[in-house]
């Protein structure tokens, strides 16, 4: 298999990144195919639906409602940060510093939306770099490097991580179209 390019890679990361978000089934099996312990191939999807849907939507329903919440996600960053706008803008005839001047306002932004609608903090206290010792590993951690035998397992803190304590994304109005994400902007 081929390795992919680097802007492969960041599509990827950016619509895998939306999925784990909202499709709890996909976030265990992604967590779980990224364990080296486990090979691909032993991993099931989970017998239940993911725990925030309602037991009495129908699974072609539940999909239409994480898709349209993924969809109002990049709505609100795309309004608050244009990061549409500068993820699909060609960069490569910019300068660095241009580039990275766009790059702060969009930072702005999205750090607004995210702000304005989640709260977000990190999955461990300790500092980065910090040691630390874990009785075993969860699906909160994510275990890098020689990884031998069960716990405990010591090791660098590398990344706090992150975690949504609380999320309030708007309520869609009759007339919302999820899929325009930006509308056209006509000047008269």
């Amino acid at each position: 298999m081929q390795p992919l390019s680097f802007s492969a890679r960041f599509a990827f990361a950016f619509s895998a990144f939306f999925r784990v978000l909202f499709d709890g089934a996909f976030a265990a099996r992604a967590l779980a195919a990224q364990a080296p312990s486990a090979p691909a191939a032993d991993i099931a999807p989970p017998a239940e639906s993911p725990p925030f849907a309602p037991a009495d939507v129908a699974p072609e329903r539940e999909h239409e409602q994480r898709k349209q919440g993924a969809l109002l996600v990049l709505s609100l960053l795309q309004r608050e940060g244009r990061m549409i706008d500068f993820l699909m803008q060609d960069v490569s005839s910019f300068s660095d510093a241009e580039i990275g001047a766009a790059a702060r306002l969009v930072h702005e932004g999205a750090r607004k939306a995210i702000r304005s609608h989640a709260v977000v903090e990190p999955v461990r206290s300790e500092e980065e770099g910090a040691r630390v010792v874990l009785a075993a590993a969860d699906a909160s951690v994510k275990l890098i490097g020689n990884l031998s035998g069960p716990g405990p397992y010591k090791g660098a803190l590398r990344h706090r991580g992150w975690r949504v304590t609380s999320l309030s994304l708007p309520t869609p109005t009759a007339d919302f179209d999820a899929t325009i994400v930006s509308a056209a902007e006509i000047e008269l």
